[in-house]
């Protein structure tokens, strides 16, 4: 399906919020186009959508729309990767955290879809990285038979391990994120050691899973995701491959899981 023309759905609606919601409907089995604009804006979605289509008008001036189908057919034929449709929406400018760590852009994916919430401080580079890593997720959960909801802690820091170094592969280290850059080999060896390993079975559902995953409460910041990403490069410190082939191996490989336990019953 590829890139939605969303910019025409707000452009075309007089920027009727509601509508969006509607024509999102479709894609949420079983949800409303309320609920849904609710749970994209705790991901970033703009919560002013549809007041002032000014920045619409702006991200059109940036040919936002045509440099993310660009990228999609480049990626899609690399990674050999599903068709899948695509969303682009404004961000949220009045999100602190967003602005503050991430310049105003976040995404979000699913097995079937994918979001990308941008600004006008973007660079077609940065919106680039962020498509990479999200279209990673897709493709990671595409070619693992394993459903989403059966996950557990460790394949959520793997998966979030394998969009970063997607981004790292294309674009380099300055177009990380930076949570990719809070803490030392050392120090991360210490979570992976003493918060991600006797938690690594944790289900999806429960909380502790998404508190160490993003380090809330009194977790390290972020100490899921630096975890994940740690430990697919000490994988690829041992291992040539690409971002294809990592796709196929499961999460237990790339943490070298099985090695650990086999040395604990040494």
């Amino acid at each position: 399906m590829g890139v939605i023309p969303t910019n025409n759905w707000l452009l075309d609606n007089d920027g009727d919020a509601q509508s969006i919601g509607e024509k999102l409907s479709p894609y949420f089995s079983g949800y409303d186009g309320v609920n849904i604009l609710r749970y994209l804006q705790m991901h970033g979605l703009d919560r002013q959508l549809g007041k002032d289509n000014t920045i619409i008008e702006k991200l059109n001036k940036m040919k936002i729309w045509e440099l993310v189908r660009s990228d999609v057919k480049k990626l899609k034929a690399k990674w050999n990767g599903p068709d899948i449709p695509i969303f682009i929406f404004p961000s949220d400018s009045y999100n602190k955290e967003l602005r503050d760590n991430y310049n105003s852009k976040s995404g979000l994916s699913f097995r079937d879809k994918l979001f990308l919430f941008v600004s006008e401080k973007n660079t077609a580079t940065e919106i680039k990285a962020l498509f990479t890593h999200e279209y990673n997720h897709v493709c990671r959960l595409h070619y693992d038979k394993k459903d989403e909801a059966d996950y557990i802690l460790l394949d959520s820091i793997i998966l979030e391990g394998l969009a970063e170094n997607a981004v790292q592969e294309r674009f380099g280290e300055a177009y990380t994120a930076s949570w990719t850059s809070l803490y030392s080999d050392k120090q991360l060896e210490k979570i992976w050691n003493d918060i991600i390993l006797p938690s690594y079975d944790l289900p999806k559902a429960l909380r502790k899973h998404r508190d160490i995953l993003y380090g809330m409460r009194f977790y390290p910041k972020m100490a899921g995701y630096c975890a994940g990403y740690y430990k697919v490069k000490q994988y690829l410190l041992k291992h040539t491959c690409d971002s294809k082939t990592l796709f196929k191996i499961p999460s237990e490989q790339i943490a070298g899981l099985f090695m650990e336990n086999e040395n604990r019953r040494k």
